[in-house]
């Protein structure tokens, strides 16, 4: 059975690294001008037109059967339900985009719904749900324009320019463990998880029923010895530092970790407590 968790508050499963890389951009001198310049009125319509456009909005009338796996997703981790769009891709990627004003929504491309169970599409949905309710939008946002556009920021000089960019980077990439484990909170089985990394690893539609998620944890632990050793450490940080999400790899490493966390445990428990209360009294659900 999986359980509703009401009450269900962010920093309840933020990893904390996503808390220090956080906290590290709020200290940047600046940065909140930065970001209402960058993220004005022009750009949030240019970015809600655009996808309403060019992708297809889920509804209970348009696929349902994915609208209700966003539905159900949002009630797990008591978040209100934000727009879904379906889009035509072949890069397998899912994305969110909340901007002051508009109502956040959710994009993903047809190229990875082709390769998940229904099951690891809910986990896709609760990874960008999770982004909603850690409030990560508009830092998402700023990142994509910093990757994108730095030198375009002159009065910045390119040092500080990079400097910032260097620093949402690490941002994204640490904000994607909180949303694995939103993920987690979802299907309440690992494995889902897991799987879904896996296929973003190198799943197609004629082979991805074929993967073995076992072989894939023995990869997944291989990585982590090499990374013991300061040569190894050093180069998996070079592997890392100018993407935008953490390998594969290593984001499965940490979702098997934290699903045998106390904490983790701790959240399960809680969510069964209240649908026993919610079962035998009339009184309503338990707070956190």
């Amino acid at each position: 059975m999986t359980v509703k968790l009401i009450g269900l508050k962010a920093d309840h499963f933020r990893h904390p690294l996503d808390f220090q890389a956080t906290t590290r951009l709020k200290q940047i001198p600046g940065l909140d001008l930065a970001m209402r310049g960058l993220l004005g009125g022009v750009a949030e319509d240019f970015f809600y037109l655009n996808n309403l456009a060019s992708s297809i909005l889920i509804s209970e009338k348009q696929l349902p059967d994915l609208h209700n796996l966003l539905v159900s997703a949002c009630e797990i981790l008591d978040i209100e339900v934000p727009q879904l769009y379906i889009q035509q891709n072949p890069v397998p990627n899912a994305y969110t985009l909340a901007i002051r004003g508009k109502k956040p929504f959710i994009v993903i491309h047809t190229s990875l719904l082709e390769i998940l169970t229904e099951e690891e599409i809910k986990a896709v949905i609760a990874h960008e749900l999770g982004h909603l309710k850690c409030e990560h939008g508009v830092y998402l946002s700023l990142a994509n324009i910093m990757v994108l556009g730095a030198g375009l920021i002159p009065t910045w000089g390119g040092l500080l320019a990079q400097s910032l960019q260097n620093q949402l980077l690490q941002w994204v990439r640490c904000a994607e463990f909180s949303c694995d484990r939103s993920a987690l909170l979802v299907v309440q089985k690992p494995q889902i998880v897991m799987s879904v990394l896996m296929k973003l690893t190198g799943g197609s539609p004629s082979i991805a029923n074929k993967l073995s998620l076992d072989a894939f944890m023995e990869q997944v632990r291989d990585y982590k010895t090499m990374g013991e050793s300061d040569m190894g450490k050093m180069l998996q940080e070079m592997q890392t530092a100018q993407l935008t999400h953490p390998v594969p790899i290593i984001r499965a490493k940490e979702i098997e970790h934290w699903a045998r966390s106390s904490s983790y445990d701790e959240l399960i428990k809680k969510g069964k407590m209240s649908y026993t209360e919610k079962s035998n009294h009339s009184g309503g659900w338990r707070n956190w």
